[in-house]
């Protein structure tokens, strides 16, 4: 079996940083975890050029050739890889480099880019889980200078950015405006949503292992009503002192695995359910969800990858199922062949 991972980002040096950091964990486990197979590497970099470089350092990359498409393309298909593991993170890796391994009857382990393109679009996969029955918060889409039509407090956020960028929760009205075009700085649409009150702030992974649908266990972040009451940038990604990414909710004092037992799980995976189904997806995702007070869950929105790194969060909640990340990819990579086959 020859493993394909496709990482970096044409269009974005921080997702592209992401993109390595979650490949490169990637790698270091799967390629022990499976041994009878190949890895090999593809990367794009801010810009649009190809590498096919033995890793993921700086130095690997320097020294691989830069290739234009036409030429990566022809590399791909002397590769003769049987299937690829997508692991980039900006709108274009999600759709138009998933597109490219459709066009190249490459399988892949994840979902399609259309659904892709619908879970990413915030305002879209809400009206599309809401149909389904699932709870969402009362919304608008506005762009700067439109009128906020809902009562405060409110959420803004961009329509379509990962990490929590430009998210700001407004309880006076007078911050609005600024909040609006702070959101706009990271997207052509600006998300308002009614804040949901805490509650707890939770995340439900489901995986399709080929017997049926499974929910994973939970995973609850650390907010609070009065020192955080919505997660944002700081609370996903951070640099040290040398420049490095790091990755800020992996530890116990940000984000735990839920008891299985604790009377959240029951309402949260049954809506997790229904979104997954709602948005169509295939081998595996990710919901958030805000619980207010009373217990119900809210859907906030969907993310539609896995990184198969041992601290991508589907992973961490498969291992909590006591389903290794061994096991998990080679029931995610069985799926994706098979379906090629159809």
């Amino acid at each position: 079996m020859r493993y394909l991972h496709l990482t970096g980002s044409a269009v974005d040096p921080l997702l592209d940083d992401v993109s390595r950091l979650y490949a490169r964990g990637c790698l270091d486990a799967v390629g022990a975890a499976t041994d009878e197979g190949e890895h090999v590497v593809a990367h794009v970099s801010p810009g649009g050029s190809w590498r096919f470089p033995d890793c993921l350092d700086d130095g690997c990359l320097e020294a691989a050739p830069a290739l234009s498409l036409a030429e990566a393309v022809t590399h791909l298909a002397a590769l003769h890889v049987d299937v690829a593991l997508p692991q980039m993170f900006c709108r274009p890796g999600m759709t138009t480099y998933r597109g490219l391994l459709d066009l190249l009857e490459v399988p892949y382990v994840g979902n399609r880019p259309e659904v892709m393109a619908l879970g990413a679009d915030k305002p879209r996969a809400s009206a599309v889980v809401a149909a389904a029955g699932v709870a969402v918060p009362d919304s608008q889409v506005v762009r700067p200078g439109d009128p906020l039509l809902l009562a405060l407090p409110v959420v803004v956020k961009p329509a379509d950015a990962d990490n929590s960028l430009g998210v700001t929760l407004v309880r006076d009205a007078a911050a609005y405006d600024d909040a609006v075009r702070s959101a706009a700085e990271h997207s052509e649409r600006v998300l308002v949503e009614t804040y949901v009150e805490l509650g707890r702030e939770v995340r439900c992974g489901v995986v399709d292992l080929g017997d049926g649908l499974v929910c994973l266990p939970l995973e609850e972040y650390a907010v609070d009503t009065a020192t955080k009451p919505v997660r944002d940038h700081a609370d996903k990604l951070a640099r040290d002192d040398e420049g490095g990414l790091g990755l800020v909710a992996k530890d116990a004092a940000h984000a735990w695995i839920v008891d299985p037992s604790d009377p959240v799980t029951t309402p949260v995976q049954a809506a997790a359910l229904l979104a997954y189904e709602a948005l169509g997806c295939r081998h595996h995702g990710l919901f958030d969800f805000r619980v207010d007070p009373a217990g119900t869950p809210y859907f906030l929105e969907a993310s539609l990858y896995c990184s198969f790194a041992p601290t991508s969060v589907v992973v961490v909640m498969a291992e909590a199922a006591g389903i290794p990340l061994a096991e998990l990819l080679r029931a995610s990579v069985a799926r994706a062949t098979a379906q090629e086959a159809l």
